[in-house]
């Protein structure tokens, strides 16, 4: 919310700041549709899935076998005596523990997913916002908005849409 009361105060001001006469001209793109409609990042997010996908079935076998030791530790607790039920408790806690660094290590917020997104990805967003400011900059506009993000529109002509002009930028 705090980031759309800045853009448009910084809408504004530029108005207001401009020759009366002066019309702005603005526009916006769906970055969301660029990325669906450029092969290189369904490739790459095809990529990403696939990762995740890997990561996803370590997990799930991580925690099937921490599963079936409880199950079994579950089972058996009564008759197993005390120094060999903390062992196996001890055990549960260190896989519970690995479970729970291995997910934030690979699908955490600073995590290797995160990385390999940045990395892949980088190139790709960098590529599209050059063809955006050089859409901007052929058409004359003095503000393009992407209206996937954070930016809510509550109306928007067509005519303003930059997305196609993108496009074409990137074949």
């Amino acid at each position: 919310m705090k980031k759309t009361g800045l853009i448009i105060s910084f809408i504004l001001l530029a108005a207001l700041s401009t020759n009366v006469y002066a019309q702005l001209k603005i526009g916006y793109v769906d970055s969301d549709a660029i990325m669906k409609q450029l092969p290189e990042a369904q490739d790459t997010q095809k990529k990403l899935d696939a990762i995740i996908k890997e990561w996803q079935e370590e997990l799930s076998k991580m925690e099937r076998d921490w599963k079936a030791k409880y199950d079994d530790y579950d089972k058996r607790k009564l008759i197993l005596s005390e120094i060999k039920r903390v062992e196996i408790e001890k055990e549960l806690v260190a896989l519970e523990d690995q479970i729970s660094r291995y997910r934030q290590d690979k699908l955490g917020v600073r995590g290797e997913l995160f990385q390999k997104q940045e990395e892949l990805m980088k190139p790709i967003q960098n590529r599209i916002f050059n063809a955006i400011q050089t859409v901007a900059k052929e058409n004359n506009f003095d503000f393009i908005f992407d209206r996937s993000g954070d930016m809510i529109f509550l109306f928007a002509k067509e005519e303003h849409d930059v997305t196609k002009l993108v496009l074409e930028k990137l074949k």
